[in-house]
């Protein structure tokens, strides 16, 4: 257990933000990137920002601090600088995340095969295709998957780049979970179906849970969890950190997360913290792993983000600021659309997308 170890389109504009910045955020040159083929889709328009520019795209509104004398537009409302300005202080910002209303909506990464992972995750898990989107231009198409529909679901969001088989996952990914009512039988169907089992059903060590791990086509883990009846069966991401206690100060403040459970296994030299935004049998969670000694982790460039949802993006990324995260695009609205989205990075790197949740039902239309 030690391992337990980008689209405006027609129906939704929203994805149209791209999950490749965390390959390289660093990188010196668009065309380097470029010769990758990392241009996935997932809240980074292809079409109206440059890769390595968004910065500049997006609007800089000064929100928060600015000294702009000019009047701003915030969801609908002409307010000056000042005012924008005035209200907001690091203790009333976070204690405004702890009343934000957020659901956490994609994961989003990247599949060298997206027709056999599609089959995969419908055969073996019971997910439901909810729509894919081609976009040749920029060489990628998505799929959405899940156990319910987007408005109401956490849902998985594949990319497929044109001519990219293989991505490495890396070492800090560490797994997602779904909520099956039999494991044993689940796993049955999946070796059935020619799947890679990693470890039989059969309880979790130090407790009495059966689950059970299997591997998709690219390699990414699943651990399936026995549950009865739930209405999130996509239940979990599993992430590790170098700092447990960082990384759980930096989900509870910025993210307005709950610490739902820790659970320390000095036998396996590892501790996990469950956080999220509800019971875990009901809601999908955050699971941090931190193990022992270990504090950095290569991420790889299979993994992209997870994307939530909020009322406010530009209170959101204030948040993240005063909470030892960092923006990598700043709040504002999508050029060309109105769908308001802020993206940061946690203390250990690793991303999340915030989306303004009226805007995002908008795009669901």
């Amino acid at each position: 257990m030690v391992t337990h170890s980008h689209h405006v389109s027609a129906t939704l504009n929203l994805s149209k933000l791209r999950a490749s910045l965390p390959l390289s955020l660093s990188s010196s040159s668009s065309s380097r990137l470029s010769a990758m083929r990392i241009s996935s889709s997932s809240y980074f328009p292809s079409r109206r920002l440059a890769l390595l520019h968004i910065g500049s795209a997006i609007p800089q509104t000064p929100l928060l601090g600015g000294k702009a004398s000019n009047l701003l537009k915030v969801d609908g409302n002409i307010i000056t600088a000042a005012q924008a300005a005035t209200p907001t202080t690091k203790e009333n910002v976070l204690e405004w995340v702890k009343n934000d209303k957020r659901r956490m909506l994609h994961v989003v990464y990247r599949v060298g095969d997206l027709d056999k992972t599609i089959k995969f995750y419908t055969e073996c898990l019971g997910m439901k295709l909810l729509r894919k989107r081609d976009i040749p231009e920029d060489r990628y198409t998505n799929a959405f998957l899940g156990f319910g529909p987007e408005d109401s679901h956490f849902v998985v969001e594949l990319t497929y780049n044109y001519g990219v088989d293989k991505y490495d996952i890396g070492t800090g990914f560490g797994h997602f979970g779904v909520a099956v009512e039999d494991v044993a039988r689940t796993i049955e169907i999946i070796k059935a179906k020619g799947g890679t089992v990693t470890r039989e059903p059969g309880p979790v060590k130090g407790g009495s849970t059966i689950i059970a791990f299997i591997e998709d086509p690219d390699g990414y883990k699943f651990e399936l969890l026995e549950r009865g009846p739930t209405p999130e069966p996509l239940c979990q991401v599993m992430l590790r950190v170098g700092d447990l206690d960082r990384g759980i100060n930096f989900y509870k403040k910025a993210f307005g997360m709950e610490l739902l459970r820790v659970r320390d296994n000095p036998d396996y030299k590892y501790t996990i913290a469950v956080m999220g935004y509800g019971p875990e049998d009901k809601n999908a969670v955050l699971e941090l792993t931190y193990n022992y000694g270990v504090t950095e982790y290569d991420k790889g460039n299979g993994y992209a983000q997870i994307a939530i949802g909020t009322d406010d993006v530009y209170k959101t990324a204030e948040a993240v600021k005063v909470s030892g995260g960092k923006i990598i695009l700043e709040p504002g609205p999508l050029p060309g659309i109105n769908t308001k989205i802020t993206a940061c990075l946690d203390p250990d790197g690793w991303k999340s997308v915030f989306v303004d949740n009226v805007d995002f039902l908008k795009e669901l239309e």
